[in-house]
């Protein structure tokens, strides 16, 4: 290089140098900005993401812990058990022994659309749940609904089971079930409830009509404590008669049997008892083919109140208290039962006849039909007709108990009814009936309405109606007493209790003709029959043996009644009488 040529560059280096802030290097500063500028982008836009990632984790961590804490009925897609099935009070008995009362269970409910193989789940259950049916089940399980019901009141080891079976989609819910401690005791009384709590029969019926129901349905029963229902039934003295007339039934080889028990002053029902009968616990049988067991429901019919029946000789006490309540006879008269009586083809004659003119006590320790007739006939068909309906045995009965039936009689009264009737076929009404017009004939004339509450004497001198005379009544204690000394009564006789009553055996009606051989016998008592506190009556359907072999009331439904009074007197406080040699008092007229 030349000399000039070196002081140029020489120049040219210095010319760079005089600006003082360029740079050889400042060529490239146009790139460096866009580079700073992209990287600050990204890192934004990356912290945004996570912040929107973090976000939305923190929500669905946060609906999780919801969930985990939260109770299972607000995860369910049904509500909470309480609201499903209302409280009921407890059933006492007039001593405050528990007759019926709720109890904790669970029920096993699927919710389908969380069920992942329903052929599965059938098969599992089917081997802890007896009697499943399958197809309905399965059909349940491949629903399109959200909640189904697959087994209601399960027990604690079925549930263990089924727990351990580890479903998806299927749970328990915890509900309230009707238990009865005293099973089949006093079921016809107390009724039942349905698979909801409800109350259909008995008692149980009764307390929903008096509210109970309505309250349910308005959810405000759901967490009371409600007050219990104390029932005028002694459970001690309920348990004595169903267990007299379930042996009778099985001794006398009976079609059915039944008694009541009841406090002549009061008309208070101490106890009451009809077989067959049912558990209340489980009110319906299944058989194993599937189907309802018929004859298991028809347990379910009370025949002491809800079943009517001629009710034969026990009726001559009824006519016999018209004929001396109108004043047209005394116990001094007579009547002629010498010869059968011929009425519209009809004959009227006795089953163990004297044939000979019987005094009115010895018409009824006989049993004669003549001499029941031909007092029948001092009266007019009006008259008789009118006696038995003040006396209520030809309307319906009132009382709690919504099982009552109605009694049937002649759409039009001619002689011959009323001198069927008055000895006891013709007119077919209810054992209860019967037993409640019996006590006014002991008690002083007074028609108690029947109660299964407890009832004071104030309550009652409001509610009785004096039907007959003072005087009709002192004459039917004696008869009644005479007969059980002297008559049919005397298989009920209990020493020291001075039992009197009258036994009814009556031709039974089946399909609308009277059996030549098959009874519906009965026996109405009261005791101690000087001054009745309490009126017992037995019926027993179609006995085809007694005792001694007998099949007529004095050998069946006569020791029933004795069975029932020696051992639930001294439980009701009746003090027997004896003389001071030992033997039994007997109450004189």
């Amino acid at each position: 290089m030349s000399f000039l040529s070196r002081i140029m560059v020489v120049k040219s280096k210095a010319h760079f140098s005089a600006g003082g802030n360029n740079h050889p290097g400042d060529l490239g500063m146009p790139f460096e900005g866009t580079r700073k500028k992209s990287s600050s982008q990204a890192r934004s836009r990356v912290a945004i993401v996570i912040i929107s990632f973090t976000a939305v984790y923190c929500v669905i961590g946060g609906r999780l812990v919801q969930y985990g804490l939260a109770k299972p009925d607000t995860v369910s897609s049904i509500g909470r058990a309480d609201n499903l099935m209302a409280s009921r009070p407890d059933i006492l008995d007039r001593n405050g022994e528990i007759l019926a009362t709720d109890i904790r269970t669970v029920s096993l409910y699927a919710e389908p659309h969380k069920i992942v193989d329903a052929d599965e789940a059938v098969e599992q259950l089917s081997t802890v749940l007896p009697n499943l049916n399958v197809a309905e089940i399965y059909n349940k399980l491949k629903s399109k609904s959200r909640f189904q019901w697959l087994r209601r009141q399960l027990t604690p080891k079925q549930q263990s089971e089924i727990l351990a079976l580890g479903i998806p989609g299927i749970g328990f819910r915890p509900e309230k079930r009707r238990f009865y401690p005293g099973g089949r005791t006093a079921s016809h009384v107390l009724g039942h409830v349905n698979i909801d709590n409800r109350g259909i029969a008995g008692m149980e019926r009764f307390i929903d009509s008096q509210g109970l129901a309505d309250l349910a349905a308005n959810g405000m029963t759901s967490n009371a404590k409600l007050e219990p229902v104390r029932l005028s039934i002694d459970l001690r003295v309920q348990n004595i008669v169903h267990d007299v007339v379930v042996d009778a039934m099985i001794n006398y080889k009976a079609q059915a049997a039944g008694a009541v028990v009841l406090n002549a002053k009061t008309g208070e029902i101490l106890a009451m008892a009809s077989v067959p009968d049912y558990d209340p616990n489980q009110p319906s049988r299944t058989l194993p083919d599937g189907s309802i067991d018929k004859k298991y429901e028809e347990g379910w019919f009370s025949r002491m109140s809800n079943g009517t029946f001629e009710m034969g000789s026990t009726f001559k006490s009824f006519t016999l208290a018209m004929g001396l309540d109108s004043g047209k006879m005394t116990l001094k008269d007579s009547f002629d039962a010498r010869f059968p009586i011929r009425l519209g083809g009809f004959t009227i004659k006795d089953f163990h006849g004297r044939h000979r003119v019987l005094t009115v006590p010895e018409i009824f320790q006989y049993s004669s039909n003549i001499g029941t007739a031909k007092i029948a006939d001092l009266v007019s068909l009006d008259a008789h007709k009118e006696f038995l309906t003040r006396l209520g045995l030809l309307s319906k009965m009132d009382t709690e108990l919504p099982e009552v039936a109605t009694p049937s009689q002649p759409r039009v009264w001619k002689k011959i009814n009323s001198v069927t009737i008055s000895f006891g076929h013709g007119v077919s009404t209810t054992p209860l009936q019967t037993a409640i017009a019996g006590a006014a004939l002991m008690n002083g004339g007074y028609l108690i309405p029947p109660t299964f509450l407890p009832r004071t004497e104030e309550q009652t001198a409001e509610l009785a109606k004096q039907v007959v005379k003072p005087t009709t009544s002192a004459d039917m204690r004696y008869l009644f007493r005479w007969n059980g000394i002297a008559g049919s009564g005397r298989s009920a006789q209990v020493a020291g209790f001075n039992v009197g009553g009258k036994t009814g055996t009556a031709d039974k009606v089946i399909n609308g003709r009277y059996s030549s051989d098959l009874n519906f016998n009965s026996f109405i008592a009261g005791f101690p029959i000087d001054d009745p506190q309490y009126v017992v009556l037995s019926i027993i359907d179609a006995p085809l043996t007694g005792e001694s072999g007998g099949r007529i009331a004095g050998y069946t439904a006569a020791p029933m009644v004795q069975k029932i009074i020696s051992r639930s007197a001294p439980l009701l406080g009746v003090e027997p009488k004896f003389g001071e040699d030992g033997s039994a008092l007997l109450v004189s007229y």
